[in-house]
């Protein structure tokens, strides 16, 4: 366990939650079944390429050892490699599945530019954002949305991940300049709101325009959204067991006000007794 060495940069959180708790008493009852793997590194000791939580496991459980497999691999296929077994979690935040697939993008460029230097395949960022998309069961273009997310300040990305912006928005909000970030997330203070997919595509324009101002960014956040205004709708499917089949909407509708103004008098004279 000491010569192990962490994975530089490496984008995936290891969490101290109730699934590392068991995960720490499973390691001291059977040890740890599933092996790490690891690379050779030049100055000495290993660099811990997939095995994280369990090697932070490892270490409450204070173990000396852990079964690992030791594989020969450069940056770019260490970089791959670390990627793809994480990915596989149930449980990633936004953030780090972005920062993973640019790292994994940037690698699988500099392979293919090894691999083909006379040639352009695997260079472009489409290209390889539709291999990596095509083994995730995604798209190249939603690869390379996810990317964006990495423009985000640690502020906004740290709203992401707990779901007070939305991705869709977060997206269009990664096009801001940084300055322009932290103008928004004053309109966002001051709007109490957390912005819609059309309010971050409008506030995207004002910055490609220039007139991407703390005003106009306050003018925006303090806007009632329509998702706001509170509806109840009713499924024409559900309502139809109730009227004759002759009945039109607009004869339902106004069947249900009638009856709604009743059940109201009905009310009002029950409070009075």
């Amino acid at each position: 366990m000491s010569k192990i060495h962490p994975f530089k940069n490496h984008p995936f959180k290891v969490i101290n939650d109730e699934s590392m708790k068991n995960m720490i008493e499973s390691i001291k009852r059977y040890g740890v079944i599933t092996p790490i793997i690891l690379r050779p590194r030049e100055e000495g000791g290993y660099e811990l390429i997939s095995g994280h939580r369990r090697v932070y496991a490892s270490n409450l459980a204070e173990k000396e050892k852990i079964p690992a497999i030791i594989r020969e691999l450069d940056n770019d296929a260490s970089v791959i490699l670390m990627v793809d077994s994480n990915l596989q979690r149930e449980n990633i935040l936004p953030s780090e599945k972005a920062f993973a697939l640019k790292m994994k993008m940037e690698a699988m460029k500099s392979q293919g530019k090894k691999r083909y230097k006379t040639s352009r395949q695997i260079v472009g960022k489409l290209e390889v954002a539709e291999i990596i998309g095509h083994d995730m069961g995604e798209s190249g273009r939603q690869i390379q949305r996810y990317i964006r997310l990495t423009n985000l300040s640690r502020e906004l990305l740290d709203m992401v991940d707990n779901n007070v912006i939305s991705f869709n928005p977060a997206v269009e909000l990664s096009y801001l300049k940084p300055e322009e970030q932290k103008a928004f997330i004053e309109a966002m203070d001051y709007g109490q709101a957390s912005p819609s997919l059309s309010q971050s595509q409008r506030i995207k324009k004002l910055s490609q325009e220039g007139k991407c101002t703390l005003e106009a960014l306050c003018a925006i956040m303090n806007e009632e959204k329509k998702s706001n205004i509170e509806r109840i709708t009713l499924k024409n499917d559900m309502l139809r067991k109730y009227f004759p089949k002759s009945y039109t909407p607009r004869q339902m509708e106004d069947t249900i006000i009638k009856l709604l103004e009743q059940w109201k008098k009905q009310c009002n004279r029950e409070q009075r007794l």
